[in-house]
C-alpha cells in the first residue's frame, strides 16, 4: 500500500473499500497498480490508499515473486531466493521493520525517483526555494548539490505550516467580562 502516486508505473483507479490500521482509522482505496520501473523489481497489486503517509510492504507478495525474507531480532534482509543476492537491508525500530531505500547499492534504487533527491536536497538546506536551488547549482556554490534541474512541482507540508498565520478571534455580540 502506498500514498503516493509518483510511485506507480501503471494505476488503475477504482474505489475498492478501505483500509483499516492498527489505531482503527480507515483509509479509502483508490486504486490498485504496479510500482517500481520497467528494467527493475516490480511490484504489483500495489493498493493507492488516500492519506497514506508512508508505505506498507507485502511480504507474502515478496516470496510470491521469488525473493526471501529474512528476519532476525535487530533487523531484515531481502534477497534474491535463486542467487542469494542482498537487494534490501532493514532495521527494527520499536516493533516495524524498516527498509532504508538510500543505504543500498545504486542498481537496487527502483522506489527512489530524481524529484525525491531534489526534495531531499530542499528539506537538507533548510527547506530552501526551488529557484534558489537553482542558483546554487547554477554558481556551484554547494559540493555535492547534484545536477538535477529543480522544479517546483509539488507543496512540502512543512513549509506550508511555516507560512500559515493564526486566525483571528470571533467576535462575540454580548460582554463576557464583569469588571470594565
Amino acid at each position: 500500500m502506498t500514498g503516493d502516486l509518483k510511485k506507480f508505473t501503471s494505476l488503475k483507479l477504482k474505489a475498492e473499500g478501505h483500509v483499516t490500521y492498527g489505531d482503527n482509522n480507515r483509509g479509502r482505496i483508490l486504486g490498485r497498480g504496479t510500482v517500481g520501473t520497467g528494467n527493475s523489481t516490480t511490484i504489483e497489486n500495489v493498493l493507492y490508499v488516500e492519506g497514506l503517509k508512508h508505505s506498507v510492504l507485502s511480504i507474502s507478495q515478496l516470496c510470491d515473486k521469488g525473493y526471501k525474507v529474512n528476519f532476525k531480532s535487530n533487523g531484515c534482509t531481502i534477497s534474491n531466493d535463486s542467487s542469494g543476492k542482498v537487494l534490501f537491508t532493514g532495521k527494527r525500530v520499536n516493533n516495524m521493520y524498516l527498509l532504508d531505500i538510500l543505504e543500498t547499492d545504486s542498481s537496487n534504487k527502483c522506489l527512489l525517483s530524481r524529484s525525491d533527491e531534489s526534495w531531499l536536497w530542499h528539506r537538507r538546506l533548510a527547506h530552501i526555494h526551488t529557484n534558489h536551488l537553482n542558483k546554487l547549482k547554477s554558481k556551484d556554490l554547494v559540493s555535492g548539490l547534484p545536477n538535477i534541474k529543480f522544479q517546483d512541482n509539488r507543496l512540502c507540508d512543512v513549509c506550508v505550516k511555516g507560512k500559515q498565520i493564526r486566525s483571528s478571534f470571533n467576535s462575540k455580540d454580548i460582554v463576557s467580562t464583569k469588571r470594565i
